[in-house]
């Protein structure tokens, strides 16, 4: 398994941004109320939070298949790899926008989390499309 990822560095890379996409979707899915009062957005942002974490659940399941159950293993899933750095970049500069323009969504709740996780994550699935390209764009 660990000649599919090209060495345990990024098989490690794989399951470190996965896992975190999976703490993300597990905060936002089943403990929404603690998740929004935690950044004071208050309740009427459930609903989007809820939508929020069910991205992150479809791209962990899509992660689980290609990278463990998938026959062909990584080959060719470039888009995949793609579409994920490509939301995380997005988060990312979104995130910093947010904070500069300080006008909306953010409070004196808000931390610098929203820049830093969109930021690992955004560093961590480049390094994947990096490392993994020989696979992945088969």
């Amino acid at each position: 398994m660990i000649e599919k990822f090209n060495g345990i560095i990024y098989l490690i890379i794989f399951l470190v941004h996965f896992i975190a996409y999976a703490v993300y979707a597990f905060r936002c899915l089943f403990t929404t109320k603690k998740f929004v009062d935690k950044y004071g957005m208050g309740d009427g942002a459930a609903i989007m939070t809820r939508f929020f974490g069910s991205i992150f659940v479809g791209s962990v399941l899509m992660a689980i298949y290609v990278g463990f159950i998938r026959p062909a293993g990584l080959e060719n899933t470039w888009a995949f790899f793609n579409l994920i750095f490509l939301q995380n970049a997005f988060a990312f500069i979104f995130a910093i926008w947010s904070h500069q323009k300080g006008n909306l969504g953010t409070n004196e709740k808000t931390s610098v989390e929203g820049i830093i996780a969109p930021g690992a994550l955004t560093l961590l699935s480049a390094v994947l499309c990096y490392g993994l390209s020989d696979k992945i764009y088969i």
